[in-house]
């Protein structure tokens, strides 16, 4: 047979695997440990996403180096579509907290859309003195590094809530990192740490429970789960806003339709109302069908990658 016509019946396999995908189960890479912020969005659009595509999604929690050793791994894995990421905006800080990143978030994916974008809220210890944001903000200002703030973990997104905070405020607290949320919250409930600022989908419950006192949530507008909780602007830090959106990815070279029938069973996921509810329970809402779709997606990256590279270098703390 010639080169030419073996390289006709690969195309025509590739054509056909594409057209018949998925035919097995379908794994998707969560860089977190179980049971965090990253790890229950998963879990909440794996089952609509699986009954759409008709294959089970595999949860796989691959936690460490602040999401980098999932991104590596899904970086490298066959582009088939049996593989899949999702992340948070730690994608978009990678490449600049990590010097030697081991991957290219922009050309070693493949965008599939967006999930969610999920407030933050700044919580502290039961016992902390004060009563308000409006008070804390002096008081972090007075105390600085005599405060100790929690975070899950290098380029975790209450890292970097945590680094946009105090560039907001111009002042160093001593920050105490945790080999994930769900130490870091433990802590935090016990008085050991002083602050933390961490997604709604891992605060929501325990500030409805009382176990932390809650100062802020980190969006323009207050939330439905949480309308007592006043935003960051209404208690004096305008510039102070961040949310952490979700995104799902396929390594680069997976075929675009593919890309295409993942997306297209995002979007029928973040419809499904049971992710509506469960996601508003959380104070979140799902991304609109014009959001979860690799143009999208794409655009959210690049532009996100923009915005945290000079607040990264400012604070000149690298995970390298």
């Amino acid at each position: 047979m010639t080169w030419l016509g073996a390289s006709l019946l690969v195309l025509a396999a590739g054509g056909a695997s594409a057209q018949d995908y998925p035919t097995q189960p379908i794994t998707m890479v969560v860089p977190f440990s179980a049971g965090g912020p990253t790890d229950t969005v998963a879990r909440l659009i794996a089952e609509p996403m699986s009954r759409e595509l008709g294959q089970q999604i595999i949860i796989q929690n691959v936690a460490g180096a602040g999401g980098t050793l999932a991104g590596t791994q899904v970086a490298n894995a066959a582009p088939d579509g049996y593989t899949i990421l999702i992340h948070h905006i730690g994608m978009s800080t990678a490449p600049t907290l990590y010097r030697n990143l081991p991957y290219d978030p922009t050309t070693d994916f493949l965008p599939i859309g967006l999930v969610t974008d999920v407030p933050m809220t700044v919580i502290g210890r039961k016992d902390l003195e004060p009563a308000t944001m409006a008070e804390l903000i002096p008081y972090i200002k007075e105390q600085g590094d005599k405060l100790t703030y929690a975070n899950a973990g290098m380029g975790a997104a209450s890292h970097l809530c945590g680094l946009l905070l105090m560039s907001a405020l111009d002042t160093q607290m001593t920050t105490v990192p945790y080999q994930g949320t769900g130490p870091a919250m433990t802590d935090l409930i016990g008085g050991q740490v002083d602050l933390m600022c961490d997604q709604t989908t891992n605060t929501t419950g325990q500030i409805q429970g009382g176990e932390v006192k809650a100062y802020a949530v980190t969006t323009k507008e207050r939330l439905a789960a949480l309308p007592d909780l006043p935003t960051t602007a209404e208690a004096g830090l305008p510039d102070f806003e961040v949310s952490v959106w979700h995104g799902l990815y396929a390594p680069e070279g997976t075929p675009p339709e593919i890309v295409d029938k993942l997306s297209a069973a995002l979007q029928k996921a973040l419809a499904d109302e049971t992710v509506v509810t469960r996601f508003g329970d959380l104070g979140t809402v799902p991304s609109s069908q014009e959001e979860a779709t690799p143009a999208a997606h794409a655009e959210r990256l690049k532009s996100q990658i923009e915005l945290w590279r000079p607040i990264i270098e400012k604070a000149g703390v690298y995970a390298d």
